[in-house]
């Protein structure tokens, strides 16, 4: 039997979820793809608690509107790093979410360590 692209990506996501987990001091970066949007959010595991959350969606809603590229990507985790330095956050342990580490979610990641998080 083959496996759908949706459920590999959850077994993956189980597999990096056991060795993941986000504080207070340095929460979770998660990613969330989807074909339209990118969505990015910092969160702390200890209290279930999400602390900073960035979108191409809400992004879009301020100016222009975003498409889902590599350059909507790499704006919504300098978002994200810009809110969380606000927060006095500034290092972070990366959740690809189950997602391959190429592409959009490389260019979130690159774009949050250009806006000042370390991970």
């Amino acid at each position: 039997m083959k496996m759908s692209k949706t459920l590999a990506r959850m077994r993956r996501k189980v597999r990096i979820r056991k060795k993941l987990a986000g504080s207070a001091e340095r929460p979770r970066l998660v990613v969330y793809r989807s074909n339209r949007h990118i969505y990015a959010q910092l969160v702390d595991d200890l209290t279930g608690q999400t602390l900073v959350s960035s979108s191409s969606l809400t992004l879009g809603k301020t100016g222009e509107a975003l498409k889902a590229d590599k350059e909507a990507a790499a704006m919504v985790g300098k978002d994200v790093a810009a809110k969380a330095l606000e927060h006095n956050i500034s290092a972070v342990v990366f959740d690809r979410n189950g997602y391959i580490y190429h592409g959009r979610v490389k260019a979130l990641a690159d774009g949050a360590r250009d806006g000042g998080l370390k991970f």
